[in-house]
């Protein structure tokens, strides 16, 4: 019989205000799902105390008011909500598309990473744009979205050193990961192309136009396209 997530759950203590909920120590689908029921479920009913919780790619960090809680007694109240997690229905994913533009000025490692994995550029290109990503959580800074579900392909280990400033809308790799800098930033990825569609929306919840457990594929677009798009 599967187990179930109080069953698999693990729990550590970050600081004397935080906690950590592990579902697991691999990047999988299931750990995911539970993060976003997890995460769902003290949406519709907080726990008074809870300050903010930090999604990751299988675990949530939860941050409290030390002096409401202890870390014992919050584990076992959260251990409860863990208990009816395979009750909870997630809704259905959002599917987003997003235009990029690859290679040349806008994408300066397609050609490294092309020679590191001994493709052409089109067959990068093309394996790119064909895997549709979860967005497993968001961090780093404001609209930055962790996009999984890169082919084994393309798993590229990001830049020695990273640049300075990678402009907004860069779509990169690093590792098994892909996803778009928001901002302009300083940066390590791998950077194949960009996107002129703004990822960070100040006015917006979340500021992003991602949302964990978003469904995303990239379509390939030419410079014309892109700067049709940015100027529209």
């Amino acid at each position: 019989m599967p187990k179930s997530a109080a069953d698999v759950a693990r729990f550590q203590r970050a600081s004397d205000q935080s906690l950590l909920v592990y579902f697991g120590q691999q990047i999988t689908l299931e750990a995911h799902e539970r993060v976003r029921k997890f995460l769902l479920l003290l949406e519709q009913e907080p726990i008074a105390g809870i300050r903010n919780l930090h999604p990751a790619y299988c675990s949530v960090l939860v941050k409290f008011d030390p002096l409401k809680w202890r870390h014992a007694q919050l584990e076992q109240n959260l251990k409860q909500y863990l208990g009816r997690l395979e009750s909870v229905t997630l809704p259905e994913p959002r599917q987003v598309e997003i235009p990029v533009c690859y290679g040349g000025e806008h994408g300066p490692d397609l050609i490294d990473v092309s020679q590191i994995r001994g493709m052409t550029l089109a067959q990068v290109i093309a394996l790119h744009s064909s895997a549709t990503y979860i967005v497993y959580f968001l961090g780093f800074v404001p609209g930055f979205a962790y996009l999984g579900g890169l082919p084994e392909a393309l798993v590229t280990p990001r830049l020695a050193t990273p640049r300075r400033r990678v402009p907004p809308g860069s779509v990169g790799i690093a590792g098994r990961q892909t996803g778009v800098y928001p901002v302009a930033t300083p940066g390590g990825w791998r950077l194949l192309g960009r996107t002129p569609v703004s990822m960070f929306l100040p006015d917006q919840e979340g500021f992003s136009l991602l949302s964990i457990g978003d469904r995303v594929r990239f379509t390939p677009i030419s410079p014309e396209q892109f700067a049709a798009l940015e100027r529209a």
